[in-house]
């Protein structure tokens, strides 16, 4: 059916929204699929075998502080402060199937405690989860070689025109990746 209107369409319509008693609803809905997909790959055991800075596991564990970080982050959160918005989020809790999550300060505790050593043993715990959810993936994702150039090395181009292009000091056109 097409309406005779004069004017712009959008923001015209006055949508009417109809919500049972018990309905509860978060923004980042998704985020209980991204644990289900860290716990199909033993991300968490990756990580609590491999990283030790707690004495003891009053209520959480290492990974339970990596995950919270990692949550954070995938939630647009930009700071640790940031942690204490979901933390007092009843129905994201109830989304992940948690009571609660470590507080801000006790985030920034626990980030204290890594060194080198601690952060390539957290690092080597997540690659080898990795690994297993690309094999879970099968050989389809993976598909052909991809090539990442993340360094300072000039990328030549013929394309003289490209933003950010310009001669280096051995005279090749490039750009630079980063």
């Amino acid at each position: 059916m097409k309406l005779n209107r004069a004017g712009p369409v959008l923001g015209r319509s006055r949508p009417a929204y109809e919500l049972a008693e018990r309905s509860r609803a978060i923004g980042q809905g998704g985020m209980g699929a991204v644990m289900m997909v860290a716990d199909s790959v033993g991300l968490a055991d990756e990580i609590n075998q491999a990283v030790k800075v707690l004495a003891a596991h009053r209520p959480y564990f290492e990974s339970d502080h990596v995950l919270n970080i990692a949550i954070n982050a995938l939630c647009g959160g930009v700071c640790l402060e940031d942690i204490e918005a979901r933390r007092n989020d009843a129905v994201f809790l109830d989304a992940l199937g948690i009571d609660s999550l470590p507080d801000p300060t006790t985030a920034g505790d626990f980030c204290r405690r890594f060194d080198a050593d601690t952060t390539m043993a957290l690092q080597e715990a997540v690659n080898r989860a990795r690994l297993r959810a690309w094999s879970a993936a099968g050989e389809s994702f993976l598909g052909g070689v991809a090539r990442i150039d993340a360094d300072a090395s000039i990328v030549a181009t013929t394309g003289e025109t490209k933003a950010g292009m310009d001669i280096s000091y051995n005279g090749i056109w490039g750009y630079s990746a980063l």
